[in-house]
Order: structure tokens, then C-alpha cells, then sequence
């Protein structure tokens, strides 16, 4: 399948979720409870990083454009309607940069809605308790959805993503491509990608010039979100809450 349909059919995917999120109010409430709670998780996990350090705006970066609670409609509407002319014009490593975010964007859409519609039933089990906290609820929810071929698998595109800006630095004349598209961009109402793209440019080449580069911040999201799979599939439920609580206690 050509990289132009496969933006199409993910960002189709995403979109008919969202509808089904926005007809159902209940659905729709507690997917941005998922969602809100896993940017706070997110937050604690890289509290180090997103405080200051080489890695900062390369965290907020991740934070932001990939595990924020944003909604990313607008860009990837943008996606869908310039899918064709990205694959005419861009070099191929920029559109398997565009059929990444727009598959991660998919299958991330359809693992919070499950989690959401799993929302409710997470409280049932725990007698609807009234102190049940915030992490035992995730908990719950997360392995009544399982799926863990599906959560690595976010994970893998998570780091294909990063893998692929970091190539992108390396493209000689791509900046100045991308600078020259800040104007037509804004005029055919494509801000949002624009913004994105430049963006990743920006922060995985200003981490080339730092002692480790892109792939020590790639090793540790890899590290830290492995070891987080690990923890929500297979620890024990009281000692995963316990961690997982202090996670979010240290957002900010």
C-alpha cells in the first residue's frame, strides 16, 4: 500500500473513533480521564528530564506531539489531505516519518478507547470504592484490555518515530526545504504540520550537538517505557499501584 493511503486509512480510523467518543458522553469522559491520566504519567516518568538538561526540549517534544492529552485532529486531518502531495514532493524518509505518527496516532486512539470503555468496569471490580485511587483504576483497566503485543507495539513506533527525525537531521537541505514551506504551509492551512515537522527537526538536531546524542534519549525512553509495560502487565497489583501512584505524584 502506498505511504499517501496508508496516512489516509489511520487518520480515517482515528477519526471515526472520535466520533464514536463524542456520541456516547460517557465514552467520551472517561477516554479523556485515560488520556489526561497517562500525560501525568508521562510527566512523572521524565520529571528529570522535562526539569532541564540536554534532554528537555526533546522530552517536551515527546510530551507534547506524541503522549499529551492535545488533540492532534487538526494535524492529522492536515495529514490526509496533503497525503498525496507529501509523497510526490518529500523525500521517502519524510513520509515514513508522516505514516508512523499517523499509525501511532491510530493504534494509540484505539487503545484509550478501549481503556475508556474498560473505564467504568474497572470500578465495578473494585466495589466502586469510593478511596480506589487513580492508579489502581488505570491498573484495572489496563489488563481487563490486555493486549500486550499491541502496547509494545506502540512503543516500537514511538521509537521508529524518534529513529526517523534523528535520520531526517541528516538530510542535507531539508531545513531549508522545510523553512521555505513556512508560507505556503500557513496558506493552505497546514500550520499544525508545519509546526510539527519543524519542530522534530529542531530538537533531534540540536540533540545531535550533545555528548550522547538522540540515541541516549532514545534508549532511555525505550528503558523506562518497557520497564512501565512490565510493571502494568506483570507485578504485583499492590506494588504496581504503589509505583505507578508515586509516577504521578511526581508530574507537575
Amino acid at each position: 500500500m502506498e505511504p499517501a493511503q496508508q496516512i489516509r486509512d489511520a487518520v480515517a480510523q482515528v477519526s471515526q473513533l472520535r466520533q464514536d467518543a463524542s456520541g456516547d458522553p460517557a465514552l467520551g469522559a472517561a477516554v479523556a480521564q485515560v488520556k489526561r491520566l497517562q500525560s501525568r504519567r508521562f510527566t512523572g516518568t521524565y520529571a528529570d528530564l522535562l526539569g532541564g538538561g540536554p534532554y528537555q526540549a526533546a522530552a517536551q517534544f515527546f510530551l507534547y506531539e506524541l503522549y499529551g492529552e492535545a488533540d492532534y485532529s487538526e494535524r492529522d486531518a492536515q495529514f490526509a489531505r496533503i497525503a498525496g502531495a507529501l509523497q510526490r514532493l518529500f523525500p521517502q524518509q519524510v513520509m515514513a516519518t508522516a505514516v508512523s505518527l499517523a499509525q501511532l496516532h491510530a493504534l494509540t486512539e484505539r487503545l484509550d478507547h478501549a481503556m475508556g470503555r474498560a473505564w467504568p468496569h474497572a470500578a465495578v471490580a473494585a466495589g466502586d470504592t469510593l478511596g480506589e485511587s487513580p492508579a489502581a483504576r488505570y491498573i484495572r483497566a489496563w489488563r481487563t484490555v490486555a493486549q500486550r503485543g499491541d502496547r509494545e507495539a506502540q512503543l516500537t513506533v514511538v521509537l521508529e518515530i524518534g529513529h526517523e527525525l534523528q535520520r531526517l537531521t541528516r538530510m542535507p537541505g531539508l531545513r531549508l526545504m522545510l523553512k521555505m514551506m513556512r508560507g505556503p504551509a500557513a496558506a493552505a492551512g497546514m500550520g499544525a504540520l508545519q509546526r510539527f515537522l519543524e519542530a522534530g527537526f529542531d530538537t533531534f538536531a540540536a540533540m545531535a550537538r550533545q555528548p550522547g546524542g538522540a540515541d541516549g534519549f532514545m534508549a532511555t525512553i525505550r528503558e523506562r517505557e518497557a520497564a512501565l509495560i512490565a510493571l502494568l502487565f506483570d507485578a504485583d497489583f499492590v506494588a504496581c499501584e504503589t509505583q505507578l501512584a508515586h509516577t504521578l505524584g511526581q508530574a507537575r
